[in-house]
């Protein structure tokens, strides 16, 4: 078997793209990955063609050799959007690998080690501060913490056990705090002010009330602090018995030192790249669980990160907010790594996301259980991708 060429596909999704590759083979097997160029990779469409035009002729079950001979391609300009390339075309590899000895991708990575992964509810209430997103998903964009509330009790009769929110600003523009992104005042600076930190508590504290005791609340912070301000914010919510903060931060000390200073579990690392930069934030215990990016890494790749991690005690989750292909992706990761805490999902979404692959995840109970079938287990709809342009 040898790889002849690729294809790419985007589908618009709302507010963003969901972008997919196909990697063809002269023996008529065609490997599927979800990538995504929507967040501060744009040209990676391109660096994907241009690498796997290095390999044609070359035989994609011979992954681990074809991955290694891309990062020393591309050592003098480690990262970025070349490992997003390299990352796209293992996970379509392992695809074909799987079709062809008609196995699921979990197997090639030492088998299942469950059947069924716990999730939590991602990026919740954030989609629907935006009222052009919330239009494009089919809810009410969300005004004030009663709708808060009322989201909360929302996840909560869904079955979902865990959620994870963004820092919402009503009234404001844009809605949501990231100035860590660019996105709204406090760039670059990075400084938080009281009030901040007190409308949060606001948020969290609605969102407790209508999702119950039990919920696993989960706090993204992102980029948006510097150090101090993480500190600050950290320890004035560090009383909420939330699950985690979720920070993100490239100085593993700075981490550790925000790790000692609050109850709280940290989660971090889902904006690394490869062993060598996720290894210095375990030998500094920087954070709780570490989030893995399973697009951006490739999941064989993945699964030698989860290895490291489990040297070191910590359990890891997905980074996961991205189409349905991704999800079953990161499932297939989550069935056969040992050290697995909980994986994440969005959940409010466009109407046609289910009809992109012809296989949906299936939830139940907050639960999503094991894809079957070879490979990843579902191939793409390209009609519906064509359907929907990208924006």
């Amino acid at each position: 078997m040898k790889i002849t060429g690729c294809e790419v596909l985007h589908c618009g999704a709302g507010w963003r793209n969901f972008s997919f590759l196909k990697l063809q083979t002269d023996d008529g097997i065609t490997g599927i990955s979800e990538y995504n160029e929507s967040y501060g990779s744009k040209g990676l469409s391109a660096v994907i063609e241009a690498l796997v035009e290095t390999q044609i002729g070359q035989n994609p079950c011979n992954h681990e050799a074809i991955s290694q001979q891309l990062y020393a391609m591309t050592r003098q300009a480690p990262g970025g959007i070349n490992q997003q390339a390299m990352a796209a075309i293992e996970n379509a590899m392992m695809d074909i690998k799987g079709k062809a000895l008609g196995v699921p991708v979990y197997d090639l990575l030492g088998g299942a080690v469950r059947d069924r992964m716990k999730l939590y509810w991602s990026h919740c209430g954030s989609y629907l501060m935006n009222p052009a997103a919330a239009k494009a998903i089919g809810r009410s964009p969300l005004k004030n913490l009663d709708d808060v509330e009322a989201l909360g009790a929302r996840v909560r009769e869904s079955g979902y056990t865990g959620l994870k929110t963004n820092i919402f600003r009503f009234g404001e523009t844009p809605p949501l705090h990231m100035p860590g992104f660019g996105r709204g005042p406090g760039c670059p600076e990075l400084n938080v002010e009281k009030h901040i930190i007190r409308d949060l508590r606001a948020q969290l504290e609605a969102l407790r009330e209508g999702a119950g005791p039990d919920m696993g609340i989960h706090l993204d912070i992102n980029f948006n602090c510097k150090t101090e301000g993480y500190l600050q914010m950290t320890r004035a919510l560090d009383d909420l018995g939330l699950t985690w903060f979720e920070i993100d931060l490239y100085d593993p000390e700075a981490l550790r030192h925000i790790r000692n200073s609050v109850q709280t579990p940290i989660a971090s690392c889902e904006s690394l790249f490869r062993l060598r930069e996720f290894r210095p934030f375990f030998e500094n215990h920087s954070m709780d669980v570490a989030i893995i990016d399973l697009p951006w890494n490739g999941i064989f790749h993945s699964m030698k990160i989860a290895a490291m991690a489990e040297a070191y005690e910590i359990n890891v989750a997905p980074h996961n907010f991205y189409g349905h292909l991704s999800s079953i992706m990161s499932a297939h990761m989550c069935a056969a790594v040992p050290n697995f805490r909980i994986m994440e999902i969005d959940v409010d979404d466009v109407p046609w996301k289910d009809e992109i692959v012809t296989y949906v995840p299936e939830i139940e109970d907050g639960y999503l259980n094991l894809p079957k079938g070879p490979g990843w287990g579902t191939e793409l709809n390209e009609d519906v991708i064509r359907a929907h342009p990208p924006i």
